[in-house]
């Protein structure tokens, strides 16, 4: 059963080692990511599942990819200029095997634990092809609830890109509302509202976040979670929420 849940953005500048002198300006939605993974210690899961958006085919440097990924796959920052590789969970060295890299999204999701010293259960990885269907998002989420009597999510996704003028997907006079909608649902745990995401909008609007979050809404069927909102932001012209549920 789901017990708790972290929801996240994942940009890697929210790595300072990869913002450099732009760190400060995330500082506010860095702390509250730490709350966040905080809300998921202290819920004592028998298993942690970090899940993001993936891709279906690799781009250039080929190490995006959608899938399960097992504890200590191995991801890192070279892509955006940065020697820094992280582990997802903490296991023996001589545990690693050689496999496919984490996608962006869940090399920020490890990069989180990491900083946060997370010891508290084995960490999973699951990366979701952006353009999943709504009904088969919240059906995988089914299935992780049911994986361990214990269950927590540490789910990464973005909002729509297209808030401002030098966005990276430039100006939707939609991205705002569609922002709200899902900043409103993920801080108040409205499964109703997350299942309604409209899947073709958020593609338009370029908000990966929304296949994760609508399996964050599956998983959470009967759990009785509440929600709380810890940050609500658009730098750089890209949704950002923070939310935890307990």
């Amino acid at each position: 059963m789901l017990v708790a849940a972290a929801v996240c953005p994942c940009p890697p500048l929210l790595v300072p080692e990869v913002a450099a002198g732009a760190a400060p300006e995330l500082d506010a939605a860095r702390d509250a990511c730490f709350d966040a993974v905080g809300v998921l210690a202290a819920s004592r899961p028998d298993l942690l599942v970090v899940v993001g958006p993936g891709r279906t085919s690799s781009g250039p440097g080929g190490s995006l990819s959608v899938g399960p990924f097992p504890p200590g796959t191995r991801g890192s920052f070279r892509s955006v200029g940065v020697d820094l590789e992280v582990t997802l969970g903490q296991v023996p060295e001589a545990a690693f095997t050689p496999g496919r890299p984490l996608p962006q999204s869940l090399t920020v999701g490890a990069w989180l634990l990491d900083r946060a010293r997370w010891t508290g259960s084995p960490v999973e990885g699951l990366a979701l092809p952006e353009a999943a269907a709504a009904e088969d998002c919240a059906a995988a989420g089914e299935v992780l609830a049911r994986r361990a009597e214990r269950v927590a999510l540490l789910v990464m996704g973005d909002g729509s890109a297209c808030r401002t003028l030098k966005a990276p997907g430039y100006l939707d006079e939609r991205a705002a509302g569609f922002d709200a909608r899902a900043t409103e649902a993920l801080g108040s745990a409205d499964l109703d509202a997350l299942a309604a995401l409209d899947v073709s909008l958020a593609h338009e609007l370029k908000a990966a976040g929304r296949a994760p979050w609508q399996l964050l809404g599956g998983a959470a069927r009967n759990a009785g979670l509440s929600g709380r909102l810890l940050y609500e932001d658009a730098p750089y012209g890209v949704g950002y929420t923070v939310a935890a549920w307990s």
